[in-house]
């Protein structure tokens, strides 16, 4: 596990929270990305802060458009923890073992080669999974 993601509706207000004891943040705003969420091309916009503990990464997420978990867990009135991403070597096949035991893909994004990502979750658990693959570093 390399990082620990939280959805907020104001990031602001998250980095001022976490900020003594995870910053300093930096933001990032990629702008939107089309992803296959739920099976189904949409594109998605985030606002990104990232923060430090130890070797893990803090995220700090604010949903801005489209249609995505983070809105998912907005919408449902959490704010807070949502998920753990892990570093794999491949995405596919992580992917291909945790849907053998249960997991489904919510939302799914092939960067380029060697860079991908996807988010699983499962019945009846609250937490959603990331696996991240990045080859380039």
């Amino acid at each position: 596990m390399d990082q620990v993601g939280f959805v907020y509706q104001d990031l602001e207000a998250a980095m001022a929270l976490y900020e003594p004891m995870f910053g300093p943040f930096e933001v990032q705003e990629y702008g939107a990305f089309d992803y296959d969420y739920r099976g189904t091309e949409e594109p998605a916009e985030l606002r990104i802060a990232f923060g430090k503990s130890g070797d893990i990464e803090i995220e700090l997420i604010q949903w801005v458009s489209g249609g995505c978990p983070h809105k998912e867990f907005i919408d449902q009135g959490r704010e807070g923890m949502h998920r753990l991403r892990f570093l794999v070597d491949s995405v596919d096949e992580q992917v291909a073992k945790a849907e053998a035991i249960g997991w489904k893909t919510v939302w799914y994004k092939q960067f380029g080669e060697g860079l991908a990502m996807a988010y699983m979750e499962r019945d009846n658990d609250p937490l959603l999974i990331e696996f991240f693959e990045n080859k380039a570093g």
